[in-house]
């Protein structure tokens, strides 16, 4: 039969073009998308309660006879409401519908049904709204809930699910094998996606929801695995001496362990390998990433090729141009600079020298990937915090050059076996280690009612010649947009508790040039305490800042707190980071306690991703991973699990190419979008 991934939503029964549209703007437009929408949460209708015993606020499932038919009427706006009343045994109550002109259709009096629904009070006595329902001779059972849209509910959604289920032909291709599915105990596809969809009891649900994860897990793990082989075939940059130990005798300061064996790591893949070097260097926040980079830009430029240093803004990238230029001192290696807030004739001096390889290190912003921007022989492409990188980005950088190596830096500690999923397209060495010199962050949690007392602390602080910063959290929607409101806090500042010193403020409604004065004048001094709003306009070196408060502490993950605490202790001074909260949710307290308990940032970093997941490591989706449909990143025993069996799927069958495995390759295709067939044929 036809690929149910071919067969427009269109052809199930009820759907036509208006209807169609609205399951459109689910992403659902083909049958076999449907198939793949899995209910966001479900109701647990196994319990059935008496109408007598129902309380005010409880969600409950009750059997019982619709009494009359469900009348409508209109109330102000046009708008219609619907009533009825059902009763069983023991008494009876009111079911109301607001604006849904079909329900006087879909329930037809005298029937009996099951209702879902909180229980709320009315003038007459109980009510339930908007209910949940099934005829009763469909049984008790659990019932999924879908996510919607204006339009189209839940009820709607699952009776087309049920249609799309019907046509599954008896036999389906199962993307695991057999020899697979034995082995980890995982139930067969066909039963997963009956199940996850309309599941009998907790038990079938679970059965189905480990195996549709896992293969999904499988799926994007074996695909990433498979970018890194295949994605930029040989190299046509020989490396050929290693002049790292040459770099290091020259720099002021000796390099950790873990420095050392991400420089080797980076050489080895430069000297052995016939493919392109793909590297993730990944490491706390002040453990010295960029002086590893140096040393690998240094061996690529000794080699005869040139090296590109690419950040995410201007500041950064100023910043990086600074340290290089100070770590390559004494060398014969030229360095520039190319951002977009050079004049036209600045950049064009710049483009023209690098395009004659006059240039060797050449540091700049997106700049560097534009089409004007050309390169003599680019050997080695640098991205700092990959994160705030697209894979398209990347892309464009490394086609400056004859498929030069490739090397991307995070600053955000990712946990290792998250990282095998995420970044399966590129090897990563960790540098797990801070330089001695580094002091920890001391970090208190305080309250609003303390803020006199922090006012006072970052005064005395700014009296010692140090600085400070003062972070606010976005705000939501329905509040203060967050320029208004951290333009009002810093005024306050201004004129009340820092009326004496200088006070400095970004935000996301500012221009880019705008921001980067602020910042720069605080990189100068001549700001001694900075406002911001977000994490991003903050990411910059500033040794002299000692302080670092943040307001709201609650509304910001583990990991964007220690990001923000990094931004402080980077110079020869102690440093403080205090958070401010007033919640008194004892999940997001012990939360926020983890982080006076440590500065590891792979140890946040793992609590981050048990409490709320990764989202915050990512930010937008720029990490080029698909969509998951069901998987979750912070579940880490699939994560494990997945790992294992991608794993043994290449060790008993050798190859992902492998005849057997021809219904996996297919959803690896169609997952990473590049056609295919599909398991549902």
């Amino acid at each position: 039969m036809a690929s149910l991934y071919k067969m427009p939503i269109s052809k199930l029964s009820g759907i036509g073009a208006k209807r169609a549209a609205l399951f459109n703007k689910l992403g659902i437009y083909s049958i076999g998308n449907l198939i793949n929408f899995y209910p966001r949460t479900y109701e647990d209708w196994n319990t059935v309660e008496k109408i007598e015993n129902l309380q005010y606020g409880g969600m409950y499932c009750i059997k019982a006879v619709l009494g009359t038919p469900i009348s409508d009427a209109r109330i102000s706006g046009g708008r219609i409401i619907s009533r009825g009343t059902v009763y069983d045994d023991t008494g009876s109550l009111q079911i109301v519908f607001f604006n849904n002109k079909y329900i006087s259709s879909m329930l037809k009096g005298g029937q009996e049904y099951f209702f879902y629904g909180r229980i709320t009070a009315a003038s007459f006595g109980s009510q339930m709204i908007a209910p949940t329902f099934s005829l009763a001779s469909e049984g008790i059972r659990i019932h999924p809930v879908y996510k919607q849209t204006a339009g189209l509910v839940s009820k709607t959604i699952s009776n087309s699910v049920k249609q799309a289920l019907a046509l599954l032909p008896k036999s389906i291709n199962d993307p695991l094998p057999e020899q697979v599915r034995n082995s980890f105990g995982l139930c067969g596809l066909k039963q997963a996606l009956n199940d996850i969809h309309f599941p009998k009891n907790e038990e079938c649900l679970e059965t189905a929801r480990k195996r549709l994860v896992t293969e999904e897990l499988v799926v994007l793990n074996l695909g990433m695995r498979g970018l890194k082989e295949h994605s930029r075939g040989e190299s046509g940059i020989k490396i050929k001496k290693d002049y790292s130990s040459e770099f290091e005798g020259f720099l002021p300061f000796a390099l950790t362990n873990a420095q050392k064996n991400a420089v080797s790591d980076c050489i080895k893949d430069m000297l052995t390998k016939k493919s392109p070097m793909n590297r993730l260097v990944q490491g706390d926040v002040g453990s010295g990433k960029t002086a590893v980079a140096a040393s690998i830009c240094y061996t690529v430029v000794k080699n005869g090729f040139q090296a590109a240093f690419m950040a995410p803004t201007e500041i950064l990238a100023r910043q990086h141009y600074d340290t290089f230029c100070k770590l390559l001192s004494g060398t014969d290696i030229n360095i520039g600079l190319l951002t977009g807030s050079l004049k036209e004739s600045e950049k064009k001096i710049v483009r023209q020298e690098l395009s004659e390889g006059k240039i060797n290190l050449i540091v700049g912003t997106h700049a560097l990937i534009t089409d004007k921007t050309e390169f003599y022989n680019l050997g080695l492409a640098v991205t700092d915090e990959q994160h705030r990188f697209g894979v398209a980005q990347r892309a464009k950088l490394l086609g400056k050059g004859e498929n030069p190596h490739l090397l991307v830096m995070s600053a955000t500690p990712i946990p290792r076996t998250l990282g095998l999923i995420i970044f399966g397209d590129l090897d990563i060495s960790v540098i797990d280690e801070l330089p001695p010199s580094r002091k920890p962050v001391k970090t208190v949690l305080m309250k609003a009612a303390q803020r006199k007392k922090i006012y006072d602390f970052i005064k005395s602080e700014i009296k010692s010649g140090r600085q400070a910063y003062i972070v606010c959290p976005l705000v939501e929607e329905s509040e203060l947009d967050d320029a208004a409101s951290a333009e009002e806090y810093a005024a306050e500042l201004m004129l009340k508790e820092f009326s004496d010193i200088p006070v400095g403020i970004v935000h996301g409604k500012m221009k880019s040039d705008e921001k980067e004065a602020v910042m720069q004048k605080f990189v100068s001094g001549e700001y001694s305490l900075l406002v911001a709003t977000t994490v991003i306009e903050v990411g910059v070196d500033v040794s002299n800042a000692s302080v670092m408060v943040i307001e709201n502490a609650e509304r910001f993950g583990l990991s964007q707190l220690h990001q923000l605490r990094g931004r402080v202790g980077r110079g020869e001074f102690q440093s403080y980071c205090i958070m401010v909260s007033d919640n008194g949710n004892l999940d997001t307290k012990a939360r926020l306690e983890v982080m006076c308990m440590t500065n590891d940032g792979f140890k946040i970093a793992d609590e981050d991703l048990k409490m709320r997941g990764p989202g915050d490591f990512f930010g937008e989706r720029q990490h080029g991973l698909p969509q998951m449909a069901i998987a979750d990143f912070a579940d880490t025993k699939s994560l494990e699990l997945s790992q294992k069996i991608a794993d043994y799927i290449l060790f008993a069958y050798k190859d992902i190419r492998n005849e057997e495995l021809r219904f996996l390759k297919a959803e690896i295709d169609r997952l990473f979008e590049r056609g295919g067939q599909n398991s549902l044929n």
